[in-house]
């Protein structure tokens, strides 16, 4: 006999499995949706959360990106053991440290002290009290990222020989009444005359990152800023990694010139935090990972109910339709047939159920996306979500129908004809 009609037998025998199998279903409507119920709910709702956890991890990733990925974040602080006694201002970081940051540290590539204050500002008769004013490095353009819309960044001699020169943004445009191009008016910042020179995009960030309602910002040269006020200190200071794999080596660098500048001694414990954000992520990605497992976890038990649910049923058809097992091993069906005929039953009942179970997922996705406020707008079902869900099913219908599908063949075809 040629291969050819060999395959042929058991690919009929499958095929004619599946259709009385459809068969049954279709003759018990409502009871095969019932019975099924609990699969369908189970696989709807791990498509959903895991379309939300994909959605939600995705969008405060997205904040990271916007944020700055290889942001290295480094400020003074007061051990916890001398917050009580010591001066906050005296660990914060000097100009000195931050060039040997900028001078030994391998692993940055860019630095940007930042000199916050808070000025009045004026033009045309208009006037903002207190607007954000930082003083920063040419660099820090380069750190943020941040497009300069219209004009010039700052460069070496504006920092050199601390220029009265500003860049503002949309909203200080707005407030001030200044033109949309703005670039060569002169507003008076703290009494004095500065020049804008450019204007830069505004960024809106997420509260997570200290964002929220925009507000109006002037930069300045760092050391201008400085001879604005001699008194003020620096905040805190930007570096940027030049790959993110070396965040570890920039941690243990920075850290060793530090306590090398401030004359710490092993026993003492750090006067400065070092904080790199791609750490944050790898942290995030880790909670968000543990968080979806746990979720799916709970959501799964209805599959455990549903599988439960499905071996329930099974049972009862085999005891409706025993005169017919009966009947068919009277005429010859080997009891691998009669296995195989019920098991096929419950697992394309299974498959009947996260057919509709990834239906009812996509419709909750699909209502996730448009729900005002929350940041879902990228829940989207993975195909790996996909195929985990159907191939749950399908050995959800292979598990709870065995035992039923086991009965079945074994019966006795003497017995089963006499079953009334």
């Amino acid at each position: 006999m040629s291969p050819a009609k060999l395959l042929i037998g058991p690919a009929r025998l499958a095929f004619q499995t599946v259709i009385l199998a459809l068969q049954q279903i279709w003759a018990n409507k409502v009871r095969s949706f019932l019975t099924t119920l609990g699969i369908i709910i189970g696989v709807s709702s791990i498509i959903a959360v895991v379309a939300a956890m994909g959605g939600l991890r995705q969008s405060i990733l997205n904040e990271f990106e916007k944020f700055g990925t290889k942001k290295v974040w480094i400020d003074g602080t007061l051990p916890r053991e001398q917050r009580s006694t010591g001066s906050f201002r005296a660990v914060q970081l000097t100009l000195d440290e931050i060039i040997a940051i900028r001078e030994n540290v391998e692993s940055v590539d860019l630095v940007a002290p930042m000199y916050f204050g808070g000025y009045s500002i004026e033009f045309g008769g208009e006037r903002i009290e207190r607007v954000s004013t930082t003083g920063i490095w040419p660099e820090w353009h380069d750190i943020e990222s941040r497009e300069i819309l219209r004009g010039r960044a700052f460069n070496a001699i504006d920092e050199a020989q601390a220029r009265r020169v500003c860049i503002v943004n949309d909203r200080t445009i707005e407030e001030l009444g200044l033109n949309l191009d703005p670039v060569g008016q002169y507003v008076a910042l703290s009494g004095q005359r500065f020049l804008v020179v450019g204007v830069v995009e505004t960024v809106q960030l997420s509260a997570m990152f200290g964002g929220g309602d925009s507000s109006a910002e002037v930069y300045i040269p760092f050391s201008t800023a400085r001879e604005l006020n001699p008194d003020g200190w620096i905040n805190f200071c930007w570096a940027q990694l030049k790959d993110t794999s070396q965040a570890d080596n920039a941690i243990a660098e920075i850290t060793f010139v530090l306590r090398k500048m401030r004359g710490l001694t092993a026993e003492q414990p750090n006067t400065f935090e070092v904080r790199v954000i791609q750490q944050f992520i790898d942290n995030f990605n880790k909670v968000a990972s543990a968080i979806t497992l746990g979720a799916g976890g709970i959501v799964g038990i209805s599959l455990l109910v549903g599988g439960i649910g499905i071996m329930n049923i099974m049972l009862v058809s085999v005891s409706e339709r025993t005169r017919e097992i009966g009947l068919r091993k009277a005429m010859g069906a080997r009891p691998g047939v009669i296995l195989t005929q019920f098991l096929v039953e419950a697992v394309t009942l299974c498959l009947f159920g996260g057919a509709n179970g990834l239906a009812f997922g996509q419709l909750m996705v699909t209502g996730l996306r448009h729900i005002p406020g929350f940041p879902l707008g990228d829940a989207a079902i993975p195909a790996w979500a996909v195929v985990l869900s159907v191939g749950f099913s399908a050995l959800t219908g292979v598990v709870f129908g065995m035992f039923p599908a086991i009965k079945a063949a074994r019966l006795d075809p003497i017995v089963a004809l006499r079953h009334e």
